[in-house]
C-alpha cells in the first residue's frame, strides 16, 4: 500500500484492521518491506525538489507565524530543502545507493563476523522527527566477503529516509543477503525515538529493539553468541 493509497483511504474513512487512522493515532503502521513511494517520485530532478520544498517549507512559516525577513530565518527554507534532500532524506534516491564490491574469502573465516554499534540517525515516517540508534550487523560467508565499512553504508543508506524500525532492520538484512548471497546474515537496531520521547507520551527512558535472524543465525546458539559479542 503506497502513501497515495493511504491517504485516499484516510479521505474516505477506510479502516485497517477496522480501525480509523484517527483511532490508530501515534502507533507504528508498517505496510511492507518497501518504503511507500510514488511511481513517478524522480519525476523532478533533485535540484528541482530543494526549489519547491524551500517554498512551501516557507509557507510552513509563514503559517506559523515566524518572521522571513528576519536575518536567523530567512534562509530557512533552502537549509531545509538542502537538508531534506542532500543529507537526511538522501537514502530515497537509489542513486545514492552505496556501490558493493565482493572479495574472495581467502583467509577462509567462515565464523560469523559482527559489525556492532554502527551509529545513525533516521526519522520517523509518522511524525517526521529523529530516531537515533545503533545497529549490528553479522553474517557468516558463502564465500565472498564484504569490506567492513560498505556494512556501515547499507545501514546509513537505508536509515537516510522516513522509516519505520521494522522495516529499516528487514531492510538491510534482505539486502545483505541479497548482495552476500547467503542467508545467513542477522541485524539487530536498538534506538531511540523522539516521538516517544519528545512528543506525545514523553517517556525519554525507554528504547526500542529490532532484530532478523536467519539462515544459520536462526538458532538459539547462534543468537545467542552474537548476543554475547555485542553486548556492552
Amino acid at each position: 500500500m503506497n502513501a497515495d493509497t493511504l491517504t485516499l483511504n484516510k479521505k474516505n474513512g477506510h479502516k485497517l484492521n477496522g480501525f480509523t487512522h484517527e483511532d490508530i493515532g501515534d502507533d507504528h503502521l508498517y505496510t511492507g518491506l518497501e518504503t511507500p513511494m510514488k511511481l513517478d517520485a524522480f519525476k523532478l530532478s533533485d535540484t528541482e525538489k530543494k526549489q519547491r520544498i524551500a517554498l512551501l517549507f516557507e509557507e510552513i512559516m509563514d503559517v506559523m507565524g515566524l518572521d522571513l525577513t528576519d536575518d536567523s530565518l530567512k534562509g530557512t527554507p533552502e537549509r531545509v530543502a538542502k537538508m531534506y534532500i542532500d543529507e537526511i532524506f538522501s537514502g530515497l534516491n537509489p542513486a545514492n545507493k552505496p556501490k558493493i564490491a565482493l572479495f574472495d574469502n581467502k583467509y577462509q573465516y567462515n565464523q560469523m563476523l559482527v559489525e556492532k554499534n554502527i551509529s545513525f540517525y533516521s526519522n520517523c515516517e509518522h511524525h517526521f522527527v529523529p530516531i537515533i540508534g545503533k545497529a549490528h550487523v553479522a553474517y557468516i560467508s558463502s564465500g565472498k566477503v564484504i569490506g567492513l565499512s560498505k556494512l556501515n553504508r547499507i545501514v546509513q543508506y537505508y536509515a537516510k529516509r522516513p522509516q519505520v524500525q521494522e522495516r529499516l532492520t528487514n531492510q538491510i538484512a534482505e539486502d545483505l543477503k541479497r548482495i552476500l548471497g547467503t542467508d545467513d546474515v542477522a541485524v539487530i537496531i536498538d534506538a531511540k525515538h523522539l516521538c516517544v520521547s519528545s512528543r506525545g507520551i514523553k517517556d525519554e527512558t525507554s528504547a526500542t529493539v529490532t532484530s532478523y535472524y536467519g539462515g544459520k543465525f536462526n538458532t538459539p546458539s547462534k543468537i545467542a553468541e552474537l548476543q554475547n559479542y555485542i553486548k556492552d
